[in-house]
């Protein structure tokens, strides 16, 4: 087995955890973490505990497949913890663990920052396709 040098292990520690490298266990996550509904359930979830039925009323749109593979996913992650109360019937409360606090502020901001700043998006949207339609018939006519 070759021993490696100080500059070539500082390499590998660097490699190890690098999101631009598509095997990166990091790029996973990220892969993950982008998905719009994990950012919805975790914001969902900031104020407090929440029954699966509560989270999917909140969440519009999100299907019952959708939201059960989210929370599974996220209680795998360790983001996010199941409760699972004995009563008639039995009661399940899903909530953030310290681990998903420390995400929620950061996917919290992203979802504030799309609902402040759709109009600015939507109004650079439109001018994309004026200009790219202009261009698009300016090429016809050429």
């Amino acid at each position: 087995m070759a021993t490696m040098t100080a500059a070539q292990r500082r390499e590998q520690a660097r490699s190890d955890y690098d999101a631009f490298l598509r095997d990166c266990p990091t790029n996973q996550l990220l892969g993950r973490l982008s998905d719009k509904w994990v950012g919805l359930v975790v914001a969902a979830l900031v104020p407090g505990p929440m029954r699966y039925s509560d989270i999917g009323r909140r969440i519009a749109g999100v299907s019952p497949k959708m939201l059960t593979q989210t929370l599974r996913a996220l209680e795998r992650d360790g983001i996010v913890s199941r409760t699972v109360t004995p009563s008639v019937p039995v009661r399940v409360d899903y909530e953030l663990t310290p681990l998903g606090r420390s995400l929620a502020g950061l996917l919290t901001a992203v979802k504030n920052w799309a609902e402040t700043h759709f109009d600015d998006v939507r109004a650079a949207r439109e001018r994309y396709d004026e200009e790219t339609a202009e261009n698009t018939d300016a090429a016809d006519v050429a």
